[in-house]
C-alpha cells in the first residue's frame, strides 16, 4: 500500500504535520469508520468520516465522528440550503477521484465546499481517510480544517 495519495501531498504542499497510519480494512464492515477506530485501537469519536452529500443539489463534503449520523437539516443549514442528501456512491466517486471507503475530504479530485462537526475540533488528534482503503492520515482537527478552508458547525443528529 502506498503511503502517498492526492491527500497526504494537499497536506504536504500547505506545510501541515501529520502522520500516516494503516489498518486491515474490511470491506464488509457495517461501518467502515467504527471498523478503522476499531482496527487502530483509538476511540471511534476521533475517526472522522468522510461522506459527499448534496444540499440545494450541489455537492458537499462533510467530515463527522464515526460513531454519530449526520442530521439532514443541521447539513443543509450549515451550507444555507433549504434541503440536503446523501449523495450517490458512484456520483461521489466520480466527484472525488477516490473509492468508496477511501474517500478523503483532502486532495479531492474537485474541490467543495465542507464542513466539519464542530465536537471534533475540541479533540487533540483526529483521523481522516488518507485517501486509500485502510490508510488514516492522523492530524489535528485545526490543521484540518485549515487545509480544507472548510467551516466548523453542529452537523450530527
Amino acid at each position: 500500500m502506498s503511503k502517498t495519495t492526492r491527500a497526504t501531498q494537499a497536506l504536504q504542499q500547505a506545510g501541515i504535520r501529520f502522520a500516516v497510519a494503516t489498518y486491515d480494512y474490511d470491506p464488509g464492515a457495517d461501518r467502515i469508520g467504527l471498523q478503522a477506530a476499531e482496527a487502530m485501537g483509538v476511540p471511534p469519536r476521533i475517526v472522522l468520516k468522510t461522506l459527499m452529500a448534496e444540499a440545494d443539489g450541489k455537492p458537499v463534503c462533510v467530515v463527522v465522528p464515526s460513531d454519530h449520523e449526520v442530521g439532514m437539516k443541521k447539513l443543509a443549514a450549515a451550507f444555507g440550503a433549504k434541503s440536503a442528501q446523501m449523495m450517490r456512491p458512484a456520483d461521489a466517486e466520480r466527484l472525488t477521484g477516490y473509492h468508496v471507503g477511501g474517500i478523503s475530504p483532502l486532495g479531492q479530485k474537485r474541490a467543495v465546499p465542507t464542513a466539519i462537526e464542530e465536537s471534533a475540533m475540541a479533540e487533540a488528534e483526529i483521523f481522516v481517510n488518507g485517501g486509500q482503503r485502510g490508510l488514516q492520515i492522523r492530524l489535528s482537527p485545526q490543521d484540518l480544517q485549515s487545509a480544507l478552508k472548510a467551516k466548523v458547525a453542529a452537523l450530527i443528529a
